[in-house]
């Protein structure tokens, strides 16, 4: 199993007749999902996703991949190609069409239908093409054939991208459920097909690669959910992705049944809704769902709340009825049913929620004491049973952090992909396919971009760190006055403290330390602004140290007069 090396340089140009493929974002991480095919001089690009902010982020909304290594390009771009409408998957596209509008975007018609949504509010009209299924599409080099597989999502599918130099299969996220609830199979008859034909390089879907076995049906949950429904008292709020279809549509059934009422709430939980139901695939009864203002018309025992917030995402509906700052107030008595995994990094957010939502009373059911969830990704047995499908010449795994991406690579192996033929790679690491053979050849820039606000780019890992020790230690502002030309100190110091932790009092036995090593600098002619700062912030970061054992942020303000 070949994989980077921390050294790799700059690419050398693409020999003739070889085909690059550089993952932007998804390896070593879940989400930022981009991987850019480069063939001919001709660009194809597969997914933009975002990736959410951990709490070492903070202040940060989304972060993107980093499309420094395409923007001098963007002219080169066939298109890009959507595997299904996650936001880990098409949440970048709208910073990318920023940069050029008119980049055709190419999927599924839910897929189409969900980015056409979130570009409006953009203000961008994107050039699309919709694709099925066995349909096979002509862009620009690149001979693209769309295969269906089955995700947590309706309409998901893999692509297969055929070049001079090979056939490259991008599976996109999929699992191997055998009873999927719209009925719509991963297609291994065309998988088993592209095998025999001869698959070059297969992208492989890693997240579940450590998880033995087969992940269980989505149906399955239906029974559980039933049982939630005939035992609440009052009502049921479930907390669940946005774009979950299924999950949603197990959800009114389960309420249909039981003589409840739905109403959505959220934006994004109202929008992607009202969009599936158009498009068909969502089936809801006449007369089910209803406006949230008309739930204080109807008993407790007849109302279910769909929203977002299962991650634990702090301005979501759920966190914010946990915290008391919505307006739905949870009352004892209600049932909340977070139905969705943990995203890795949330778990810390996610049991602040549900201990807000235990405090006021609530039931709150969720994957750790019941099966409101199955996963959208293929285990380790279904992915053994797809490698044997497929033979693949050369194994690249994506989508998963890298303990993900290296078991996958073994199972890889254990079914026979030579380990010399097995690229684990990270983001940014350019693999070449020449000759039938992937092998990583450099490396380009395809670090976190941070989305704050209406801002892109600007926040960076310094300023993170910043944020990080005012969050963490506090600020300390110190205000002096100088005499320029002689140093010596004419007003001040005024120390003020912010979240340090220390009582504005117990500064007044530093200021003569001050006082002392602004004198010496006097004497020694230290004048300048900026050094005269560092002497006052080394004073007093010291003293903070030895007394407190804290390190906040320590600000010095000089003014010359």
């Amino acid at each position: 199993m070949s994989h980077p090396h921390p050294e790799l340089g700059p690419p050398p140009p693409l020999p003739e007749g070889g085909l690059r493929v550089t993952p932007l974002g998804g390896l070593g991480e879940i989400g930022r999902n981009m991987t850019v095919f480069e063939y001919g001089g001709r660009l194809l690009i597969v997914d933009c996703g975002v990736l959410f902010p951990e709490e070492e982020q903070p202040g940060v909304d989304l972060i993107l991949p980093d499309f420094s290594s395409v923007r001098d390009r963007l002219e080169d771009i066939e298109g890009i190609v959507l595997t299904h409408g996650h936001e880990d998957h098409i949440g970048g596209v709208p910073y990318l069409l920023r940069e050029k509008p008119d980049i055709p975007l190419i999927g599924s018609k839910l897929t189409l239908a969900l980015i056409e949504a979130k570009l409006q509010e953009h203000r961008i009209r994107p050039y699309t093409l919709e694709v099925a299924e066995g349909g096979r599409e002509r862009i620009g080099p690149f001979d693209c054939e769309f295969v269906a597989v089955n995700h947590s999502i309706p309409d998901a599918l893999a692509v297969a991208v055929r070049t001079p130099a090979g056939m490259v299969v991008h599976t996109g996220d999929f699992k191997m459920d055998q009873l999927p609830l719209d009925r719509r199979l991963t297609d291994l008859r065309a998988f088993a097909r592209l095998g025999e034909e001869g698959i070059d390089l297969l992208l492989s879907d890693s997240t579940n690669a450590e998880v033995p076995g087969f992940t269980p049906h989505e149906r399955d949950i239906s029974q559980v959910l039933r049982q939630v429904f005939a035992g609440a008292r009052k009502r049921i709020i479930v907390a669940s992705f946005a774009s979950h279809v299924h999950r949603i549509q197990q959800i009114l059934d389960a309420a249909h049944e039981y003589g409840r009422r739905v109403a959505f709430v959220g934006r994004s939980m109202v929008r992607n809704m009202g969009i599936a139901r158009d498009l068909g695939y969502l089936k809801v009864p006449a007369g089910l769902v209803v406006d949230v203002k008309t739930l204080d018309d109807l008993p407790d025992d007849e109302v279910v709340l769909v929203c977002t917030g299962s991650q634990g995402e702090p301005m979501a509906a759920l966190s914010r009825m946990a915290n008391r700052d919505h307006q739905i107030r949870i009352v004892p008595g209600d049932t909340v049913i977070l139905a969705s995994s943990l995203i890795p990094g949330n778990e810390n957010a996610v049991y602040r929620v549900i201990n807000g939502l235990t405090r006021w009373g609530a039931d709150v059911v969720h994957k750790g004491n019941a099966k409101v969830h199955v996963s959208g990704h293929a285990s380790a047995g279904e992915l053994l049973y797809f490698y044997n499908i497929c033979r693949p010449k050369n194994l690249m795994p994506v989508h998963g952090e890298w303990r993900h991406l290296r078991a996958n690579a073994e199972l890889g192996a254990q079914t026979g992909v030579p380990k010399d033929h097995i690229v684990i790679a990270e983001d940014g690491v350019v693999v070449d396919l020449v000759g039938g053979r992937a092998k990583i050849v450099g490396k380009v820039q395809a670090g976190y971009v941070y989305v704050d606000g209406l801002s892109v780019g600007d926040v960076t890992e310094s300023s993170l760190k910043d944020r990080r020790i005012l969050g963490e230690e506090g600020i300390i502002s110190i205000f002096v006055v100088v005499d320029s030309t002689t140093g010596k100190i004419t007003g001040g110091p005024h120390i003020q403290s912010r979240g340090s932790g220390i009582d504005d009092k117990d500064f007044e036995s530093v200021i003569p330390k001050i006082d002392e090593a602004l004198a010496k600098s006097a004497q020694d002619g230290i004048s300048e602004p900026h050094q005269v700062q560092q002497l006052v912030r080394r004073v007093v970061g010291r003293w903070v140290s030895d007394n407190y054992r804290r390190r906040p942020m320590i600000l010095p303000v000089v003014v010359e007069v």
